[in-house]
Parts: structure tokens; sequence; C-alpha cells
């Protein structure tokens, strides 16, 4: 309409006021008349210079302010009008989705009506479901994949995270509604890609759960690989920076121990797999070592039985003057520590050290021999005197032949040459000088 109902309202009540202060009756009925025109008429909404053209003519004094106010409820505002539609479809939606949302709450109780009387209200529901059958298929799909044919555990734990969504996936499928099909909703939607069938369902149920298992052996075996292989190189470290037979050899046990977690690894898995290499060079790598570390102490083994050898034989030396027995003891236990040092070879790896021993054993056997011929001839020397000492004693001249005197002298000389001719440190030599002093003074007394 040319006027709406506010402009008309508005102008009507001014045009009250101002006829009522100046008296002009004739003049109100002519204006309301004109204003009641023009609110049937429909147009082009009236402006500011149009309603005063209607309204000045009859009262001047109608203010400008008055008009501008009426001109502005005059004119048209379709985006009221676009609102309130709005807002009434605005709340028919909410209505509606409120609707939707409420039948197609996950509860057999509100589906299954529903379904019967009108499925199409369950479309969300079925295209929900579709979505999440069609996922779970592709989901386990790629977890088989992924896991059986695994190269490295960012397979494995790709794997684990599609499994992980298929089961999800699989939730979102209502089990109650299981051998239910809406024929209807599936042909508007051109065909459904899911039956629903019990067997189906528990198909990929089972399948998604021996992926589970699956993964979390896969992840086990990964784990223990990565565990014995650190246990490797720590025991390579320890065995390294050992400075003690004990301590390599701790170091060696935990090397075959960390070794023996790596035939524990199931083969059948990724980790498994990568194991058989690895545990072929770190079998071979060990062997070697364990094969130096036994050579090492055999050679060491000898080694110190040769020590003990020498050192049982020093401890009798330390009582010497000793017998020419004693002397071929200490002799052989000498030779015995000789034939040890010799049994090491050059590839051992305490030759050095052994032909640092053998050296000297030699020497101090050279000596030993040395002594115990000293011993021998010392005592051979010492019986041959005391023979002639008792060949003396039963052959003495009479004491007034002064020729047989002259004789005696001739022996007891004789008796002491012999006698100084046993070496010092022998078991006879303190024997020998006390008959060396006696003879003298036998021989001063002649």
């Amino acid at each position: 309409m040319r006027l709406n109902a506010k402009a008309k309202s508005f102008l009507t009540k001014e045009i009250h006021r101002e006829a009522e202060s100046l008296g002009f009756e004739v003049q109100k009925d002519i204006v309301l008349k004109r204003l009641n025109q023009l609110a049937q008429e429909k147009g082009k909404p009236l402006g500011k210079e149009d309603l005063a053209g209607q309204v000045t003519d009859m009262f001047p004094t109608m203010g400008d302010q008055t008009l501008t106010k009426a001109a502005k409820l005059n004119t048209a505002q379709p985006w009221r009008l676009w609102l309130k539609a709005g807002g009434v479809v605005g709340a028919g939606l909410v209505g509606f989705m409120g609707l939707i949302w409420l039948v197609n709450l996950p509860y057999p109780m509100v589906r299954r009506p529903v379904a019967r009387v009108a499925p199409m209200l369950l479309l969300p529901s079925y295209l929900n479901m579709d979505r999440n059958y069609r996922e779970a298929i592709a989901h386990g799909e790629q977890a088989d994949q992924l896991v059986n044919n695994a190269t490295s555990a960012a397979d494995i734990e790709l794997g684990a995270e599609k499994v992980r969504l298929a089961q999800q996936n699989l939730d979102q499928l209502p089990v109650w509604f299981l051998g239910y099909e809406p024929v209807k909703v599936c042909q508007f939607m051109g065909g459904c890609s899911w039956n629903f069938t019990f067997d189906e369902f528990q198909q990929a149920r089972a399948q998604v759960g021996r992926m589970e298992a699956r993964v979390f052996q896969e992840k086990n075996a990964l784990s223990a690989l990565t565990t014995a292989e650190q246990n490797i190189q720590g025991a390579k470290a320890s065995y390294e920076q050992a400075t003690t037979p004990e301590q390599r050899q701790a170091a060696i046990a935990s090397w075959q121990g960390a070794i023996n977690q790596l035939t524990l690894i199931p083969e059948k898995t990724l980790a498994g797999s990568q194991t058989t290499n690895r545990l072929r060079n770190y079998e071979q790598e060990f062997q070697q070592v364990a094969g130096l570390v036994a050579a090492t102490n055999q050679t060491q083994t000898m080694v110190m039985a040769a020590q003990q050898f020498a050192q049982r034989a020093d401890q009798t030396m330390a009582q010497a003057p000793l017998t020419t027995n004693q002397w071929q003891e200490v002799l052989n236990l000498y030779q015995e520590a000789i034939q040890r040092l010799q049994m090491v070879q050059p590839q051992d790896a305490q030759y050095l050290s052994a032909q640092t021993f053998l050296a000297e054993y030699t020497e101090t056997l050279g000596k030993i021999r040395i002594n115990l011929a000293a011993e021998q001839g010392a005592i051979a020397q010492f019986d041959q005197a005391q023979n002639q000492i008792q060949n003396l004693l039963t052959n003495l001249p009479p004491s007034s032949d002064s020729q047989g005197r002259n004789r005696i002298k001739g022996e007891i000389s004789q008796i002491i040459n012999q006698l100084q001719k046993v070496q010092p440190g022998t078991t006879v030599y303190d024997q020998a000088q006390i008959l060396i002093d006696q003879a003298q003074s036998r021989a001063q007394q002649l």
C-alpha cells in the first residue's frame, strides 16, 4: 500500500492533536479522508514530500520532524518480512530436525515403530549405517594388509590405527537391526551395501578381534626385539670396558642372555622375520668374542698355573741350604712351570706375558741346576774327605815314628784340600769347615 498502517496511525494521531489545538475540524476530516484513500491504494510508498503535499495544505504548522518520522514508518522494510518469514521457517525446521533426531535415537523401542510406519524418517540412520559398514570393511581390509604384510614398525602402528577405526565403525552398527533391510529406503538410495546378517556381523567382529590380537602380538615382538638389541649393545659395551676377567665373564653372560631373548621372538611376526638375519650376525660375533675369551682364559690359566709351580719352588728355595733331593724337587717344579708356558701359542692373547715369565723361569732353572750340581759335588767332596779321615784313623803309626808323623801330616793336608773344595751354600759346608779346623789343629800338634 502507498500508506501503511503504522504511518497512517502515527499521522492520524498528529492530525488530531494539531486540529484540537487549532480548531481545524473541517481540515482534519479532509486530511483523514486522504489518508484513508492512500491506505487503500497500492503503489510506491509515499515519501516525506508526498506526505507533506497531502497534509501541509490543511495543516501548515505540521512539523518537519513529524513528516520525517511518518515517511520513515511508511518506508518498506523487506528484511523485516524476510526475518519474520525466516523465523517461522527456522522454527519449523528446528521442530522437524528435533523430530528427526528423536526418531533416529539408537534405541529399538524408538526406531522399530518408526521403521514400520515411516522408514524414510530413519534415512540419517540408514546413511550412517551404510557409511560405517563401508568404512568397517575398508578399515578391516587395510589393517589386514598392513599387519600381515608389514615391512616396518610404522606399518604395525598404522595397522593398529585401522583396527581401532574398524572397531569404532562396527560399534556404530546396531546389533538389534541385524537381519532387517529397509527395502524402500535402499531402493531410494540406489541399493544398500550392507545386508546386516548376523553371520556377516559376527565375521566382521571376529576379523577385527583377530587383528587386535595380531597387532598386540606384533607390538610385543617388536618391543622384545628392541629390548634384546639394547641389552646386546649394553653387554658389548660392558665387555669392551671390562678390566678384569670377572667383569668380562659377567659381560659375556649378559650377552648370551640377550641373544637367548632373541630366540624367543615368534618367527611369524615382523620382529621374528627381522630377527633371523640379525640373530645369525649376533651369534657369529658372540662366538668370536666368546672363543677369544675362552682362549684368553685358557692362556691365563696356564700362565697362572706356571706361576703356582714357580711360587712353590721359590718357597722351598727360601729354606736354603737345600739337600740334593730338595734341589731336584725345585728343579722339577720349574721345569713343570716352563712346560706350561711353552704351551702358550703366538696367537694367544697373553703370549708376550708368557714369554716374559718363560725367560725368567729359564734363567732361574739354570741357577737351580748350578746349585744342584754344587750340592752334589759338595756331598761327593765331603764323603771323600770323610773316607780319607777314616783311613787315616785306621792306619795311625806309633807316635815315636817321625817318618810316620810326616806321612800323617801329608794325609791331613790332602784331607784339608779336599774339604776346601766344598762350596758355600751347600748342606755340608758348615761341617766341612769344622773338619778343616780340626784337621789344622791336629796337624799343628804333630
